[in-house]
């Protein structure tokens, strides 16, 4: 193997799966197994075959994936005590899956474990290893040893740490993946750690599987290939029990961009961001913005001076070329905007904004004024563009507002919403009534009722999300609140907000700037 290729082991389907509110269908798992092969990892890690009905079914329909480049594993541990590896019913299910080429074995190298834990002798727990590796092996089965508690084994024990390894290895397993199973390991130590591993048995032969428990999972992946392991273990978007597993997103751009590291899914990096986004969808999670790399927040400056700076010399505040991982720079604007941070955003958005120009004055001053009301654009771009558009004196009027109410009721032991809604559009007018469960919702679909005959294309947007945020508890109930809007086309996802202290009007000013957004971009084309 090159000195500087590594190997990168997903084991998203199995460990990740372990973290709190993740749950995938055996449809979600196909479906990611087909997309981590298509990226160019080296192991895709399905779970236990015999562990549940979903890992079960997962494993017999893999054998009709077509998988070009990654090798399946399937998740086991040494044999029991005092029983014949080719009589020991977990190693039989795992054989019996024939399609499976590679075994994942944990076996135990902490001391307190042989001896408290599965309650045997410490030569009877290196016989485990060593007989476990040799069946599989026997059977055709690449076989790689997890290495359990490795660092706290090693740290109470080292020689018989070292020795489980040893019985791995002479037992056939193509890997030694050394695994900080309490996330409780710092980075100087576990890379002398791996250091002494190294060169024992070999780079070649090296893995690291790491837990963020004190929020070094990445650091010491990335300590241990520094110290000359080849393999990294991880999850997508460092999902995984406690506090979660190395994250992979954040590991394979460092090897790559940063430690001079290659790997095959090396050439794929500019798809990291859609693939980090793609677990999250399935999870059914929101994407974490601050993600190091691929979070939406990984390249947004905020402040006027790191704006204008990025825009001069992008690396002057950017560790790396954002593209390179899939991602873009994004200016945020706030009551801290320059002039430059203002007219690189109005560029984002479309509009002839020079920084020199007499209405950037205007435009600042009411941002700052807006923001100081408790308004916040930075995901509400929609609302800044509607903001721009209206002090450049080019927002079109597509409707006036003459008036709205809503009424909630309880009725045949229901609650109902109804909403009405008064337009002038084209110059006629407009009364339409809708009901919903919510305020919003009915307030909503009555707008839509008016204006859709008009702007057919409003059928195509849809509601993805609604959030309300009190800006100040100390009025209790007539507290000041902000409403945010998430909305979205065939084609894009746009942000809008209002903020009242009325809740109903603060979501009537976000719904109808998201209307209004939608029909300003359709006429600009």
């Amino acid at each position: 193997m090159s000195s500087n290729l590594v190997k990168i082991y997903d084991t998203t389907l199995r460990d990740g799966t372990q973290g709190e509110g993740i749950n995938f269908s055996v449809t979600d798992k196909l479906l990611i197994a087909e997309k981590l092969d298509q990226f160019g990892v080296d192991y895709i890690e399905g779970g236990f075959p015999g562990s549940n009905p979903r890992d079960i079914t997962f494993f017999a329909e893999a054998k009709h994936l077509k998988l070009k480049h990654a090798r399946l594993a399937a998740f086991g541990a040494t044999r029991r005590a005092g029983v014949k590896a080719s009589e020991d019913a977990l190693l039989k299910t795992l054989l019996d899956a024939d399609n499976i080429p590679v075994m994942t074995i944990v076996g135990k190298t902490w001391t307190l474990h042989v001896t408290e834990i599965i309650r045997t002798t410490l030569e009877e727990n290196l016989a485990m290893i060593e007989d476990t590796m040799r069946h599989l092996v026997a059977n055709g089965r690449e076989v790689i040893y997890d290495a359990e508690h490795f660092f706290d084994g090693y740290k109470a024990d080292p020689d018989y740490a070292m020795r489980t390894l040893a019985a791995a290895i002479k037992g056939g397993a193509s890997n030694l993946t050394l695994c900080d199973t309490n996330g409780g390991t710092l980075v100087d130590d576990f890379k002398s750690i791996v250091g002494r591993v190294v060169s024992e048995f070999g780079g070649d032969k090296v893995g690291v599987h790491t837990h963020n428990d004190s929020g070094l999972a990445v650091a010491l992946s990335l300590a241990g290939v520094a110290a000359g392991a080849t393999l990294v273990q991880g999850t997508a978007n460092g999902y995984g029990e406690r506090t979660g597993n190395a994250n992979l997103m954040t590991i394979m751009p460092s090897l790559f961009l940063k430690m001079g590291k290659t790997a095959p899914c090396a050439a794929n990096l500019g798809q990291l961001r859609d693939l980090s986004l793609f677990f999250d969808e399935l999870a059914n999670l929101k994407p974490d913005t601050k993600t190091p790399y691929v979070g939406a927040s990984a390249f947004a400056h905020k402040g006027g001076l790191h704006a204008n700076a990025a825009q001069k010399v992008k690396s002057s505040y950017e560790h790396i070329d954002p593209a390179l991982v899939g991602n873009q720079t994004r200016v945020l604007v706030s009551d801290m905007a320059g002039r430059s941070s203002m007219a690189m955003k109005a560029k984002q958005l479309g509009h002839d904004l020079d920084e020199k120009a007499p209405e950037m004055k205007t435009l600042i001053d009411e941002l700052k004024d807006l923001e100081f009301r408790g308004y916040e654009f930075e995901a509400a771009d929609a609302s800044l563009s509607l903001l721009m558009a209206k002090v450049l004196g080019k927002l079109p009027e597509f409707y006036t507002v003459d008036g709205y109410r809503v009424i909630v009721e309880h009725r045949g032991g229901q609650l109902v919403s109804e909403a009405t809604v008064k337009l002038t559009v084209n110059g006629q007018p407009v009364h339409t009534v809708a009901e919903c469960t919510g305020p919003v919702g009915s307030l909503d679909k009555a707008l839509r009722l008016a204006l859709e005959p008009h702007f057919p294309q409003l059928r195509e947007v849809g509601l993805r999300d609604y959030k309300v945020r009190i800006l100040d508890g100390r009025d209790a109930a007539n507290s000041k609140t902000r409403v945010f809007v998430e909305s979205a086309d065939k084609q894009h996802v746009w942000g809008t907000v209002g903020v009242s202290d009325n809740i109903i009007e603060a979501s009537w000013e976000a719904l109808s700037a998201a209307i209004n957004y939608k029909l300003m971009r359709d006429a600009r084309g």
